[in-house]
């Protein structure tokens, strides 16, 4: 039996390293009362960083 290591990693490392590879988000929010549908929220989140590897997909705003 090996015991593994227990690492601790700072929020600051976490979202560095989260950013560099991109997190994509994705759930669904239901409201329903007595079997009845009355809101429904869909989240599609896209989340990375932006340098000039990556560029924006927005473009330049450069004129």
């Amino acid at each position: 039996m090996t015991v593994v290591e227990r690492r601790e990693v700072a929020l600051v490392d976490l979202l560095d390293r989260l950013l560099a590879g991109g997190v994509v988000i994705t759930g669904d929010i239901t409201l329903r009362i007595a079997d009845v549908d009355l809101v429904r929220i869909d989240l599609n989140a896209l989340i990375s960083s932006v340098n000039a590897q990556v560029p924006a997909p927005w473009g330049s705003r450069h004129e």
